[in-house]
């Protein structure tokens, strides 16, 4: 677990920058048990309205969409369980997790897996282990929340302490590895995981050892209605060459190594799975400031799946508004999907002491900032407890967790003109309804419909999620608002 910042990558980051005005901060650890001990604080009262911070899909960078054609908006968080393994796997997903999800207007997990659990001996695949990815499926599913299935790895491995790679397809010509318990992201600059990484990408059997296990993942599961898509592999590193600084290993990792694989992965998946969506990952490096070296990925359904983390923040500073980091951010992850033309989904994202005196305002911009540009995002982690947990034992919001649950269009029949938490503009298609996305609140809301749509107007009781569905004449210019709740007859179809 990381509670400071590695001294070896800081100190990579600080010669790469020297030519800057300022210096670039390390890399964001790569999630879960990321950390523990932030403060926990209460519960909010209510869910308000934020104010207006997103319009139509940004110039140059394609929405997200479903079968039907509908542009789709993701919210929702991670979902996991790295403590256990064997036949304790995924003990700790309940059905709970999405029950609550929806309750609090969710409609989209990013489901963390591990490949060791899947392929604990070479060719023996654990059977049990996809009937528990499939029970939690079904679980999302009862409760309409779309599953992104995620390739997780942390550190490489079990060879070095973590999840993700099995021990068996670790190879690292007994070069030396030294445990960091204090700041474990330090692990990925040890010599013997970065080779690790080297022979996963570059040996002819671990690749095709890897493409088998996609296609099982996605032979097994592609056929599930609550699965979106797959994220390839979790925030993937690799071997520094020396001399070269760290935002030019990066871009020549994603290359040279990241975009080949993804390619020969989509090859795998695409004869038992032609349908979902393949998201594909930056090193974390992007997550300071630093634009991707990933080039095409030859595939009709692809998303950038970035994630959303600065160094400062996650070694326990508070936001720092001055700096900069989200503008830096912004500007590179927007490169790649503008040039490829493929929607951004981030994958990751929140800070770890949550309740510092900036993390409101840290809140705000992040919120706005992802509105700006992308589909959708799943923060990190949705547990109950403290740490990274979105809400408390009792499955209250922390402090400050409580502002990204807001009204949202979950997916828009037309085309879209301006799209708030507030108000939703859109030219009709014929995709089926427009659904709206409700939390349950103190305060309950209002929705009212202008146009040639229906329903016109109705409330969602205090405490009550909603979903509404609003259906359209085609072609016509529909205007939905949503306002916390006056005293009117309720609408039919929440819940």
């Amino acid at each position: 677990m990381r509670t400071t910042v590695s001294a070896l990558l800081l100190a990579a980051l600080l010669a790469a920058a020297a030519p800057a005005p300022t210096p670039q901060r390390a890399a964001p650890p790569p999630a879960p048990q990321r950390a523990a001990g932030a403060a926990t604080g209460p519960a909010a009262a209510a869910h308000t309205v934020p104010p207006p911070v997103s319009t139509a899909q940004p110039a140059g960078i394609p929405p997200l969409t479903d079968d039907r054609g509908r542009v789709l908006t993701l919210r929702g968080w991670n979902v996991e369980d790295k403590t256990h393994r064997g036949d304790a796997a995924l003990s700790a997903v309940t059905e709970r997790h999405f029950r609550d999800l929806r309750a609090h207007g969710f409609g989209f997990a990013r489901l963390l897996v591990f490949w060791d659990d899947l392929e604990p001996r070479r060719g023996r695949y654990s059977e049990a282990y996809l009937r528990k990815i499939e029970r939690i499926l079904n679980w999302a599913h009862r409760y309409d929340v779309r599953v992104l299935i995620d390739a997780h790895q942390d550190v490489f491995g079990p060879a070095f302490g973590h999840r993700g790679i099995p021990e068996w397809a670790t190879r690292t010509d007994g070069l030396p590895f030294t445990p960091h318990p204090d700041d474990w992201f330090a692990e990925y600059f040890e010599p013997a995981v970065q080779r690790a990484f080297t022979h996963l990408y570059e040996d002819e059997d671990l690749r095709r050892a890897q493409t088998a296990m996609w296609r099982v993942l996605a032979g097994r599961l592609g056929r599930h209605p609550a699965v979106l898509g797959y994220d390839l592999i979790n925030e993937p590193m690799g071997e520094l060459r020396a001399g070269e600084d760290l935002p030019t290993a990066a871009r020549r990792i994603e290359r040279d190594h990241l975009t080949p694989l993804y390619n020969r992965l989509a090859d795998a998946i695409r004869p038992v799975d032609g349908d979902s969506w393949l998201f594909v990952e930056p090193t974390p490096i992007v997550g300071e400031g630093v634009p991707t070296g990933l080039g095409r990925i030859d595939d009709p359904k692809v998303v950038y799946a970035p994630h959303f983390y600065d160094t400062a923040m996650e070694a326990g500073a508070d936001y720092d508004p001055s700096a900069g980091w989200i503008e830096a951010y912004e500007a590179a992850v927007t490169q790649y999907p503008r040039t490829y033309r493929v929607p951004v989904v981030v994958g990751e994202w929140g800070p770890l002491n949550n309740a510092l005196p900036n993390m409101g305002r840290f809140y705000r911009d992040a919120l706005a900032s992802l509105d700006r540009y992308s589909s959708g995002w799943a923060g990190y982690v949705w547990c109950y407890g403290g740490g990274y947990c979105a809400v408390d034992a009792s499955g209250a919001f922390r402090t400050n967790k409580e502002q990204t649950a807001a009204p949202y269009a979950e997916a828009v029949a037309g085309r879209v003109v301006t799209r708030t938490p507030e108000r939703l503009v859109y030219v009709a298609g014929r995709g089926g309804a427009t659904v709206l996305s409700l939390p349950a609140s103190a305060h309950g809301w209002r929705v009212a419909v202008e146009g040639r749509a229906w329903p016109r107007t109705g409330t969602v009781p205090p405490g009550a999620s909603a979903r509404v569905r609003v259906h359209a004449v085609p072609g016509a210019r529909v205007t939905v608002t949503v306002s916390p709740a006056a005293r009117r007859p309720p609408l039919v179809n929440h819940g």
